[in-house]
Formats: structure tokens, C-alpha cells, sequence
């Protein structure tokens, strides 16, 4: 162990000890039954009306109809009347440590392992047992995931991959675009706690070289390969890896029995990623441009699962556009007159203008439903982040679309603004979610020897997806969740940020 990760280990343990998080926020042992309940198995057929659903440890026994169910002497049984039971969320792309620049990283680069949790802890708190973390501080995030399993605190199952391979850290040309010169020593540092070995220099190697680096980096512990198949920003797309390269990269990480998945944000680097043979797309919505059919059906024909930032372009941020693209329709028939002549305007105008207009939106939004509608199998990616301190904002955090839990919630009800039906979106955030994580057959449905992973609604999701927020109870791994507890050690989030629940305040959990 490094001294760095001996570090860690030291903060996150000492951390845990003050706070007084210990597992006393998971309760119920033995055998629970809800009983009458209206279940959705995840699989997408008809629920199953006055179900039971029998959870003996940490795993199902038993679901069926309630009538043909023998629930064992001693059980814990919950009165699921009225009630509907789906399995534990997945959200696939979460961002719950600390990874950014400024003077958030300097102040509170100790307390990481301590604002992980708590992120993580607020994906629970809004039903998401499962999370995967695709970028962040692999270290801290292997401490708190570690800690999780071993039962010493309370969060969902976390998968994490650390740095998206191929890039610096949060100050480096891939990432930020900030140059290397003239950091200073503890920026330098924290670019490399960031990449651990995994940085720019890849895009350097030969794949032979390559694929020795892959297996060193995989030797750290990361669930998951995540790489920079084309640059973080746009204009211009810089592709990243050749396609030989990418290959490596896929390949190796096959054989350990992991998922490899991609950051490409161009057409053609999408379809070198897709080619390369990769499990998953983080928002393959992204481009500049409408996604071709031919892509679009490579990408269902492969079967590779697209993670979708459903929480950025619908719901609030898309009401905004409209209403911002009518305000600026209505200035512009205000202020137009002749113009005799006027000069051409030069590709950069024209790129800002398009930004004005909100073009990247509605680009990403015909993506996303175009890549629904051809099939392809979706899921949800929020990239819900920390940001900056509350006492560095000159604001409050602008939305709850990409806070931890809320963001993930308002990305499973976008999927239903973009076209699915409720069902789907459903299936989307828990058996998708489940193929995401390489673990279909412990997670993702109700079904007999499945992790118990199970979520009680106190109203019918099917009849408004929204209803997801009418959160009764959370069960993970078998036991009963106190939502009341989470987040253990409030940090960075407030108990304003909530979202409210559909016109359903009668059913609020008390």
C-alpha cells in the first residue's frame, strides 16, 4: 500500500468513527415479506397485482401471488397494499468524489473519502442501491466502496473506474484545457493522485505498451475500464486512441471479466469506439451533429448500452430552453429592420450564435430520442457532481438535475419525456442498469436467488413515472434502510434539496 493510500484508508476509517456512521442504518434481519403488493419485476411484462415477495437474508426466496405464497413463521412482514415494489435503481454514471480544480479540491482534498459518502449515501436515500462512479479519485472511492461491502457504513453497492484513462487530471489540457506550465507543485501532485499512471502519456504508447499499462492500471482495483476514445470538450473533437489502440484497451479489460466503456463525443470517434468492441457509451447522445441511422444502428445491432444524461435535456433545463428560444424569437421580430448589406460572418460567429440558440441541446435531445427509438439499450448516466463548496459559490447550485439521487430520479422520468413508456424507463434504471454493472444475474429483477435490492412506492409508477418519488421504503441487500439517517454527515448538501413529490402529498413518507 502507498503511503498516499495508507492515507486514505487512515482519513476514511477516522472519518467514519467521528461521524458515528456505523451499519445502524440498515435494519431487519432474517426474513422479510411484503405481502398484497402490486410488484415490477424489471423484466417489463405485466405486474404482478397482490403479489408477495419473500426476502430470506440478503437474497429473494420467493415472489408470486400472494394466495400461492407460504411466508415462514417469524417474518418480518410489510403490508404492501396499495403499494409497488420494483427492484433497487442503478444509476451508471455518477461523479461522487472530489476531482475538480480550485480552491473546493485545496480545502477539502482530506475530507474526499467523507464527501464521497455522502454522495453516495444520497443516491440511497432516492432508491439507488447501485451505483457506478466513471470518474473521480480512485483511491477514496475504493476506500469508501471497500467499507460499504465490509458492512462498517451504510451506502449503495458501488462500482468505480477511477480516471478515464488517457487523460490528465482536473488540471491538464484533455480534461480542462489548462496547460502544464506553470502549475503550481500540489496542482502537479493532484493531476497524478487523479490518474494514477492512467493519464495523457497513453496516447503516446504503441498498443503492445499500452496493453501493459491497462493490466497495471486494472491491478489498482477499479470495477471498470472507462477511456477518452475522443477529447473532453468540444471544438475541435480530437479523437484519442487509434482504433488498434482501443482495441487493446477493450480486449484486456475483457479478460478480466470487466466492462470497457467510452467518453467519444464525435461521430467518427464514437463509431472507432463502437468498433472497438466496448460494452457501454457514456452519453452517446453528445455530438455535434444528429446521429446517422447507420450509427445509430450499429450501436442497437452490437447491443452496446447507452447512458443517457436524460437529467440535462428534458424536464426543467429543457422548459428553459423553450422558454428562452421564445423570449429571443419575440427580440429578434422586435428588432428587425433592413440591413442593406452586411458582411459574412466568420465561422466562429456563427459557432456562438449557434450556442445562443441552444443548438447542443436540441442536438443531444433528437439524439436521444432517435437512439431510443431504434432499440438500443438505455440506461441512465447523470454525471451528478459535487462542484464547488457552498461557501465558494457566489450562488446556490443552480438545479437538482445533477444532485446526487435527484438527478437521478429526474433522469429516469426524462426517459419517459423522450419517448419510453414508464415500464421501460423502469426496466431502463434496473435490469439495463444491472447489464451495465456485469451483474444481470444478481441484480436488475425481482426474481428467486437475486440480491434483495427492492424499493416500496407509495403510488403506481406506471400510472406516473414521477410517482418514483413517492419513495416508501428502501431495502438493500435484505435490510431495511433508515432513509431519516442518510446522509450520516451532512458536508456539502442541504435538506432544501428535495424534489417534490406529483400532486401526491397525502402519501409522503412521515
Amino acid at each position: 500500500m502507498t503511503r498516499r493510500s495508507a492515507f486514505y484508508s487512515f482519513v476514511v476509517l477516522l472519518a467514519f468513527a467521528l461521524a458515528g456512521v456505523l451499519p445502524v442504518s440498515l435494519v431487519g434481519q432474517g426474513t422479510i415479506a411484503i405481502v398484497g403488493a402490486t410488484i415490477i419485476d424489471g423484466n417489463g411484462g405485466p405486474p404482478l397485482v397482490n403479489g408477495t415477495i419473500v426476502l430470506t437474508g440478503n437474497r429473494i426466496s420467493t415472489v408470486g401471488p400472494a394466495g400461492n405464497v407460504d411466508v415462514p413463521n417469524g417474518t418480518q412482514v410489510i403490508d404492501g397494499t396499495g403499494k409497488f415494489v420494483t427492484p433497487g435503481f442503478i444509476d451508471s454514471n455518477v461523479h461522487l468524489s472530489l476531482y475538480g480544480a480550485g480552491e473546493t479540491i485545496v480545502r477539502y482534498e482530506s475530507r474526499n473519502a467523507d464527501l464521497t459518502l455522502e454522495s453516495a449515501q444520497l443516491e440511497l436515500k432516492h432508491g439507488f442501491t447501485t451505483v457506478r462512479d466513471s470518474y473521480g479519485s480512485l483511491l477514496p472511492l475504493i476506500e469508501v466502496r471497500d467499507a460499504i461491502k465490509r458492512g462498517e457504513v451504510v451506502g449503495p453497492r458501488m462500482l468505480v473506474a477511477g480516471n478515464i484513462v488517457g487523460w490528465g487530471g482536473p488540471y491538464s489540457i484533455t480534461f480542462s484545457l489548462v496547460r502544464e506550465t506553470g502549475l503550481t507543485l500540489f496542482q502537479e501532485q493532484f493531476n497524478d493522485f487523479i490518474t494514477q499512471g492512467s493519464g495523457e502519456e497513453w496516447m503516446h504508447m504503441e498498443p503492445e505498451d499500452l496493453r501493459v499499462a491497462v493490466n497495471a492500471y486494472l491491478d489498482k482495483g477499479p470495477d471498470f475500464i472507462k477511456f477518452g476514445g475522443t477529447s473532453h470538450f468540444s471544438n475541435p473533437i480530437m479523437i484519442g486512441f487509434s482504433p488498434r489502440a482501443q482495441e487493446v484497451m477493450v480486449e484486456e479489460t475483457h479478460k478480466r471479466g470487466l466492462v470497457a466503456e467510452t467518453h467519444s463525443t464525435s461521430p467518427e470517434g464514437l463509431r472507432i469506439s463502437v468498433e472497438s468492441g466496448i460494452d457501454l457509451i457514456q452519453h452517446p447522445e453528445v455530438l455535434p451533429s444528429v446521429i446517422s441511422d447507420a450509427l445509430a444502428e450499429e450501436i442497437e445491432r452490437r447491443g452496446t448500452i447507452c447512458a443517457m444524461l436524460s437529467n440535462t435535456i428534458t424536464g426543467e433545463p429543457w422548459a428553459e430552453h423553450l422558454k428562452e428560444q421564445a423570449d429571443r424569437e419575440e427580440n429578434e421580430d422586435e428588432q428587425a429592420e433592413d440591413v442593406t448589406e452586411e458582411r459574412i460572418k466568420t465561422s466562429a460567429e456563427l459557432r456562438a450564435e449557434a450556442r445562443q440558440r441552444g443548438e447542443g441541446i436540441e442536438i443531444r435531445r433528437k439524439n436521444a430520442e432517435k437512439l431510443i427509438k431504434s432499440g438500443c439499450v438505455t440506461t441512465i448516466g447523470t454525471d451528478n457532481y459535487l462542484g464547488s463548496a457552498p461557501e465558494f459559490r457566489r450562488n446556490p447550485k443552480k438545479a437538482l438535475n445533477q444532485s446526487f439521487g435527484t438527478g437521478s430520479v429526474l433522469a429516469t422520468e426524462g426517459l419517459v419525456e423522450l419517448g419510453m413508456t414508464p415500464m421501460e424507463a423502469i426496466v431502463a434504471v434496473t435490469k439495463n442498469g444491472a447489464m451495465a454493472c456485469l451483474m444481470l444475474d444478481e441484480l436488475g429483477t425481482l426474481e428467486n436467488g437475486k440480491l434483495a435490492d427492492v424499493l416500496i412506492l407509495g403510488a403506481d409508477p406506471l400510472a406516473d413515472i414521477r410517482n418514483i418519488r413517492v419513495l416508501d421504503t428502501v431495502i438493500l441487500d435484505g435490510k431495511i434502510v433508515d432513509l431519516d439517517a442518510l446522509p450520516n454527515q451532512r458536508i456539502f448538501s442541504s435538506p432544501a434539496d428535495t424534489l417534490e413529490h406529483p400532486g401526491h402529498e397525502e402519501l409522503q413518507r412521515h
